[in-house]
C-alpha cells in the first residue's frame, strides 16, 4: 500500500485553495486518483495555472471534462428512473450522490465522481420499484435475500454509466438508524425534469455520508480517511441552509455513534479547516482516531497493529446493539465479549486492501 502522508498534507493544501508550494506533483496526482479527488482540483487549477505545469493542468481539466459528460448522463439516467417510479406511485428519495447531482449548479456536476445513483424507497414499495426499472431495461446485478436487515438491489443496464443501488432504509448498521420513515421527515420535495423525488436536508444527508464511511465502508473500525466525501460535507456545510450543528448532535446517540461522527468531523476540521463547533472537535477519542489515520497514511504497515483499537470500541457496538435489539437496561453487564474470528478476518482482510476512494 502506497505511503500517502506527504501527498495528503499537499492535497488537501491544494483542495483548500492554497497557493502551491514544493508540491510532488507524481505523488499528488497518484493520491487524487486513489481519492477520487481528481476532479476537484479543477478550481485550484483554474486559479493557478499560471504557475502550475502545464501537463498537471492539463490532465486535471481532462478529468474534469469526462467527468462532466459522465454525469451529465448519470443526471438523464436519474431523472428516467425516478420518471420510471413515478409511474408506479412512488417517490423516490434520493441519496449521496445522487442527491448532489440534482442539487449541485449545472457548472458544478464535473466536480463530484461518483460510481452509482443511491436510491430509497418505503418497504412496500420495494418490489413495485424494481419491477418499475426491470420495465425500462434494468437487469438485476445483485439482491440481497428478502430477510436480510439491509436489503438492497443493484441493476444495471449495458448503455449506462452507472448502476442503481436501490434501498428500503437508511444507510448503516440497522441498530444506528430510525428506518425509512425517519429518512422522509427530513426530506425536501424537488422537481427532476419530468419526474419528483425526496432530497434530504443538508444536515442530514451530512449524518448519512458520516454513517455510511464510518459503519458501512468500515472507517470507523479500518482507520479509513475518505477525502471526497469530506468535500462533499465541506460543501454542503457551504450550501445555502449550511449544516446545522444542533440538529446533527441530537441524531446522535450513544458512546459509538458520537465517537465515530466527531472522528470524522475532526477530521473535516484539520484537514480541510472548516468550521466544527469545539464540543464536536474536543474530545480524546476522536483525536485519537485521527492521529491513528495520519499514521497509518505515513506508515502502512502500521495498519494491522493497529486495528487491535477497534477492540476498544467493539464493545460500545456490542452493547449498543444489544440495548437496542433486546431493550435491555443500559446498565445491564455481560455485554462485551471477544470479537468473533470471522469478524477478526474479515476485518484484517479489508485492513490490508487497496479500496478506491480510501486512504
Amino acid at each position: 500500500m502506497a505511503r500517502h502522508s506527504a501527498a495528503l498534507t499537499s492535497l488537501c493544501k491544494c483542495l483548500r485553495g492554497l497557493p502551491p508550494v514544493d508540491v510532488e506533483w507524481t505523488s499528488v496526482i497518484g493520491l487524487a486518483n486513489q481519492t477520487l479527488t481528481t476532479p476537484a482540483l479543477i478550481d485550484f487549477v483554474e486559479q493557478f495555472a499560471s504557475v502550475l505545469p502545464e501537463d498537471v493542468c492539463a490532465y486535471i481539466r481532462q478529468i474534469y471534462r469526462r467527468n462532466v459528460l459522465r454525469n451529465d448522463r448519470l443526471a438523464g439516467q436519474l431523472e428516467e428512473a425516478v420518471v420510471a417510479m413515478n409511474g408506479q406511485g412512488i417517490t423516490p428519495v434520493l441519496l449521496k450522490g445522487a442527491a448532489t447531482l440534482v442539487t449541485a449548479p449545472d457548472e458544478r456536476r464535473g466536480i463530484r465522481l461518483m460510481s452509482d445513483l443511491d436510491i430509497m424507497v418505503m418497504p412496500d414499495e420495494a418490489e413495485r420499484a424494481v419491477a418499475a426499472l426491470r420495465a425500462i431495461g434494468y437487469q438485476i446485478h445483485e439482491r440481497t435475500p428478502p430477510e436480510s436487515q439491509r436489503w438492497y438491489v443493484e441493476l444495471m443496464r449495458s448503455q449506462d454509466v452507472g448502476m442503481i443501488d436501490l434501498q428500503r432504509a437508511a444507510l448503516g448498521p440497522t441498530h444506528l438508524c430510525r428506518g425509512p420513515g425517519y429518512a422522509l421527515n427530513n426530506c425536501l420535495p424537488i422537481q427532476l425534469g419530468r419526474g419528483k423525488a425526496y432530497i434530504p436536508t443538508p444536515t442530514y444527508r451530512a449524518l448519512m455520508l458520516i454513517i455510511h464511511d464510518q459503519f458501512q465502508d468500515f472507517g470507523y473500525w479500518l482507520g479509513d480517511l475518505d477525502l471526497r466525501h469530506l468535500l462533499e460535507l465541506r460543501d454542503l456545510n457551504d450550501s445555502g441552509g449550511g449544516i446545522d450543528w444542533n440538529e446533527l448532535t441530537s441524531c446522535v446517540s450513544g458512546g459509538l455513534m458520537k465517537n465515530a461522527v466527531e472522528s470524522q468531523l475532526f477530521a473535516l476540521a484539520e484537514l480541510l479547516r472548516v468550521e466544527i463547533p469545539h464540543q464536536l472537535r474536543s474530545r480524546l477519542i476522536p483525536r485519537l482516531q485521527f492521529i491513528r489515520q495520519l499514521m497509518q497514511a505515513r506508515f502502512p504497515v502500521t495498519r494491522v497493529p493497529l486495528l487491535a483499537l477497534t477492540v476498544l470500541d467493539l464493545r460500545n457496538y456490542r452493547r449498543e446493539e444489544t440495548i437496542v435489539l433486546t431493550k435491555t437496561s443500559a446498565h445491564r453487564r455481560g455485554l462485551w465479549s471477544v470479537p468473533k474470528a470471522s469478524t477478526l478476518e474479515f476485518l484484517l482482510r479489508a485492513t490490508t486492501a487497496v479500496r478506491a476512494g480510501k486512504v
